[in-house]
């Protein structure tokens, strides 16, 4: 997938300015797609140039001017056209399993340190997450909000999110007393 698929995602909420889109990337569309605020805006020179989105200038008059971006009609057939694609498989790329999978021998504290790390990270994203949650459904059951929700792809993306963290978090709290069982063994 394409980044500027997840910016078009993204402006189908309405008009955005790039700070807007990298703020909302972090809250929302983090769950299953990182970018850098250098690449967002990087792509969204590229999207203008292609014609798949619109860019006008707002003038401010205590801050920067800053640009809005907007969907068009071609921006909308790119991103029917991706929709109606076969999904590539999930492609993982783990860093951590990659050290966890080496620990054994080298340096079991610092994985260890590192899962902690982790841990606390996915603790924090899964609070966002849930505050968003809380913020969308506002008040209603999530059977009410998903029948009168314009818009429910957003939500269903975020539960990916909350789950994905929640294992995440699951996980770490297994693994760390295995690892602190085998290092107390081994330091004896």
């Amino acid at each position: 997938m394409a980044l500027r698929n997840a910016i078009l995602a993204t402006l189908l909420e309405g008009e955005a300015s790039g700070y807007d889109l990298a703020k909302g990337f972090d809250a929302s569309v983090a769950n299953f797609w990182l970018a850098t605020p250098q690449q967002l805006y990087k792509e969204l020179e590229r999207m203008a140039a292609a014609g798949l989105i619109e860019t006008r200038l707002v003038e401010q008059e205590r801050r920067p001017n800053k640009r809005l971006h907007a969907i068009t009609p071609a921006g909308r057939a790119v991103l029917r056209e991706f929709i109606t694609e076969p999904a590539k498989p999930t492609a993982i790329r783990d860093e951590m399993m990659v050290k966890v999978q080496a620990m054994d021998g080298e340096d079991a504290a610092a994985v260890r340190a590192a899962i902690v790390a982790k841990l606390e990270w996915s603790r924090a994203k899964l609070a966002r997450y849930e505050r968003l949650r809380h913020r969308l459904l506002d008040g209603r059951s999530e059977q009410a909000y998903l029948a009168e929700a314009e818009r429910i792809g957003p939500y269903l993306t975020l539960l990916r999110g909350i789950s994905f963290e929640q294992e995440n978090i699951r996980w770490a709290e297994f693994a760390l007393p295995v690892i602190d069982r085998r290092m107390a063994a081994h330091a004896g």
